[in-house]
């Protein structure tokens, strides 16, 4: 199991990073990205303690890595591409926007505006328009199965526009509590569920171990 998208009490997650460590590290991870969500506010803060972190345990979890990370969200999509370089600057090895998922009040125009920044991946991009997943897969943005409520009501969209244009995708728990971070079973689950096949599916899980194959 591979998971790109989890957040701790750095920003609005339960849990310490080392208690999210050792719950996905139980659920049978061997990867993660921990990506707070961040703005100009808190943005060096938070990628500079999950850095730390990250260096801290390095080796502590046997073969399980963790990457620092962040998940830029909610703002002006003006904002975005200058967030994403000072992003990667300050550290972050996964790069995440939060994009225009059907449950919250995102900007219209984030979408187009992450993509165009080139960060790792788009989390939860709701009705994405098809010019968009053009986009991505042109810049190598990968789009997110979410498999957090409401944001992966839109997931059998993303799948198909993503499947129909090339474009990558990754899976992200979105994982905020103890229960959120599904097994690698479960996972497949919600991505089959979004109409990929089990081809697309390892697919899918390959392209976020690129995320950590120089570790």
């Amino acid at each position: 199991m591979i998971d790109l998208h989890t957040h701790s009490i750095l920003s609005d997650g339960a849990l310490v990073p080392a208690e999210l460590v050792r719950r996905c590290q139980q659920r049978g991870y061997r990867a993660l990205a921990i990506t707070d969500h961040c703005d100009p506010s808190n943005l060096q803060f938070v990628i500079e303690a999950i850095a730390e972190f990250c260096e801290a345990v390095a080796g502590a979890y046997g073969e399980l890595q963790v990457l620092p990370g962040c998940e830029i969200s909610h703002v002006p999509p003006i904002l975005i591409n200058g967030l994403v370089v000072r992003a990667r600057d300050l550290g972050a090895e996964v790069v995440l926007v939060h994009g225009e998922t059907i449950v919250e009040p995102v900007a219209r125009g984030t979408n187009r505006a992450a993509i165009e920044s080139g960060c790792d991946v788009l989390a939860h991009p709701g009705l994405i328009d098809p010019e968009d997943v053009a986009l991505a897969a042109e810049r190598g943005v990968m789009l997110e199965i979410s498999g957090r409520k409401g944001h992966s009501l839109t997931n059998g969209h993303v799948a198909r526009l993503a499947v129909q244009h090339g474009a990558g995708l990754v899976f992200g728990s979105d994982g905020h509590a103890p229960g959120d971070y599904p097994s690698r079973q479960e996972a497949e689950a919600i991505a089959r569920g979004a109409g990929l096949t089990d081809e697309q599916i390892a697919e899918m899980f390959r392209n976020a171990a690129r995320f950590f194959s120089g570790q």
